[in-house]
Formats: C-alpha cells, structure tokens, sequence
C-alpha cells in the first residue's frame, strides 16, 4: 500500500512538473512557434503577456522589425501599420537571472526600462549585450519570459526574409508580411531543443534601427 501511494504521488508531481509553465502557440503564416513562459521567473511580465494572448491582442498583429541572426519582433502593428492600443506598461524584469540567449522570448521596450506594454521578440542568437547588468536605464536589459521550444527553424526563416522600409519604418520591415494570424494557450507542444532567450526592443513610428546588432538597443 506505501508503494502504492509512493507511485501515486510520485505521478502528481510529474504531472504538475510538466504542467507548471504555460505555453503558447503563435500560428503565423510561415508556420507555427510554441514558447514556454516563466511565471516563477517574470511573474507580471507573463502575466501582461497572457492577457493580451487571452483578449486577442496579437490575432492579426505582424513580425514589423527582423534582423537576420539577431532578433524577430512584433506584437505591436497589423499588416497596414495601424498601432495596436495597449494596456498600461509592466515593470521591468530584466533581472530575473534569465539570459537573452537564442531562442528566448523577451519584451520590446523604449529607453525607459519600465515602458514595455505588448511587443515582444524571440533572439536568433546570443545577444550578451542586452542582459541586465545593473539598474540604469542603459544597462538594465531587456526582461526575457519564456522561450521557444518548438518552431526555433520558423523564427529563422521570418529572421531571414528580405526586409526593406515600410510604413512609418526606414528599414527591417519584411517585404513578405509575417503575420501572427493567432496567438492561443497550447496544450499539446513539444519542445525541440530550443535553447533559451532573452532580449526586447519596443518600437514606434520614427524609432531608429541600430547600425550593428552589437549596438545598444533601446527602441
């Protein structure tokens, strides 16, 4: 009977192991990216990022900005560069112990560390110089939440798109429009190997794009 209950509880745990982080499927029109989020790492960051998957924010939204071996960002614009309304900004993260690595998913932002609202982006490759180093606002990184566990080859391909100027933007907009055509909680993913990540660059009309990815990025 002590085995018994042993294996039972020993089952629960698994259960609620595997159950502890919620994911979310962004459904593109290049293909599907799954990200496992960290509510114990960036409690209200995954939390304001839930809540505009759950009130249908990002349906319709486009990747605006992609840098190939650097980052894919979006959350922010539909196809006709109309700016999505948002909710008030979240505090910032950032020193939470995660990287902004290949494959995380971190919040866009301005100069102001505080001011991410809904865009994201997921890092194609280690990007060290956009961690939390200290609190100033120009060393205090981007919060990275989640990362992604299946579809990193997606995030590739959107990251490779030939870009050009579009809309308010003078660059990095992809010539072929990357739209998230939904973004829902998932059930039934499987990861792939993804490496965490972690990074963020908030961008409205008339903000600049760095001449070198190893350049400060503030949005």
């Amino acid at each position: 009977m002590r085995g018994f209950l042993l294996l039972v509880l020993g089952m629960c745990v698994s259960a609620g192991a595997l159950a502890a982080n919620p994911l979310v499927k962004m459904h593109t029109n290049l293909g599907d990216v799954v990200v496992e989020l960290y509510p114990d790492k960036a409690p209200k960051t995954v939390a304001n990022f839930l809540q505009y998957v759950k009130n249908g924010h990002y349906n319709g939204t486009i990747f605006h900005r992609t840098i190939n071996k650097f980052i894919i960002q979006g959350g922010g614009f539909t196809a006709d560069f109309q700016y999505r309304p948002t909710l008030d900004p979240v505090p910032n993260e950032a020193a939470n112990g995660l990287r902004n690595e290949r494959g995380a998913l971190a919040m866009a932002r301005t100069y102001d560390p505080d001011s991410a609202t809904a865009q994201f982006f997921i890092n194609l490759d280690d990007n060290k110089f956009l961690n939390f180093l200290h609190p100033h606002p120009d060393y205090y990184g981007y919060c990275v939440f989640g990362k992604v566990i299946r579809g990193m080859d997606v995030a590739r391909q959107i990251g490779a798109l030939p870009t050009a100027a579009g809309g308010p933007f003078d660059a990095d907009v992809p010539v072929q429009p990357v739209i998230i055509e939904e973004m829902a909680l998932a059930t039934d993913a499987v990861a792939d190997g993804a490496k965490t990540a972690n990074m963020a660059v908030s961008t409205k009309p008339g903000n600049k794009t760095p001449k070198s990815k190893k350049e400060k990025i503030h949005g």
